[in-house]
């Protein structure tokens, strides 16, 4: 196969993925020639892309880079979109869309009250803003995105970018995080704000775990975008029950993300 043409090559490449075309490009210097192709990784990008990067603070990134290098740096820096209220990248297996939807772009009640929450710039943020819970009896968090600008065949997960100030308190009972369709019957799961399980346990359903970010994350639910036709996808995560009050959270965002196998 290492006699093929090299254009040749690199078209068979593009109908695979990023994984096997890095890892096919050890083979020979053929291959690792058609792995750098702008055929190759053209394909591995979303084909709206363009579209989106349109919408960012810096529309000229498209040209700073070969194809394969714009694909690395989504995978690795994400990029602010729709005036920095939201931010795109890709994962690096495979090619897939994710975004991150920042407390700006969520509906956060009572968070335009200072009695009750504050807005604050924090180091470890991609946005220029995070929420940070003063204090509320009422917890409610949710947000919305089109189904159309995610990857079609493709499960997802959301999840809740949040950390806690040391001073948190009233965080303790599970909250109901939702998923699901707009119009459609959806189903609650309990999540937890305020406790990281130990030993096997950190990855537990409904648990908090650490990013490598400074952040830490917590799984709201998860849907399959089956054709990416446009539907809206609501996620919520609220805590009114138990009327205590509760301090100290604070909310970078919500994340939609490839769930991987």
């Amino acid at each position: 196969m290492s006699d093929l043409p090299e254009a040749c090559i690199a078209n068979i490449l593009s109908f695979t993925d990023p994984l096997v075309a890095c890892n096919l490009s050890m083979v020979s210097s053929t291959f690792r020639n058609a792995a750098r192709s702008d055929t190759v990784w053209q394909r591995f990008l979303p084909p709206d892309c363009v579209s989106i990067i349109s919408r960012s603070s810096d529309p000229n990134l498209l040209l700073a880079y070969s194809k394969k290098q714009l694909f690395f740096s989504l995978c690795r820096n994400p990029i602010l979109i729709d005036d920095g209220k939201r931010s795109f990248s890709l994962e690096k297996w495979t090619g897939k869309k994710c975004f991150m939807l920042s407390a700006r772009d969520l509906r956060i009640v009572w968070a335009d009250t200072p009695r009750y929450w504050s807005w604050k710039s924090d180091s470890d943020s991609r946005f220029a803003e995070v929420a940070v819970l003063i204090d509320v009896c009422w917890l409610e968090i949710s947000g919305k995105i089109d189904t159309k600008m995610l990857s079609a065949v493709t499960n997802y997960g959301a999840y809740l970018v949040f950390k806690l100030n040391p001073n948190n308190y009233g965080l303790q009972p599970p909250a109901e995080a939702k998923v699901g369709f707009n119009g459609s019957e959806i189903a609650t799961r309990s999540v937890y704000l305020d406790f990281i399980p130990r030993r096997n346990s950190q990855a537990a359903a409904g648990y908090p775990k650490e990013r490598g970010d400074g952040w830490m994350e917590v799984e709201l639910g998860s849907f399959f975008n089956n054709d990416g036709t446009d539907e809206e996808l609501e996620i919520s995560v609220l805590e009114v029950k138990n009327g205590n009050w509760k301090r100290g959270l604070i909310v970078e965002g919500i994340e939609i993300r490839p769930k991987l196998a």
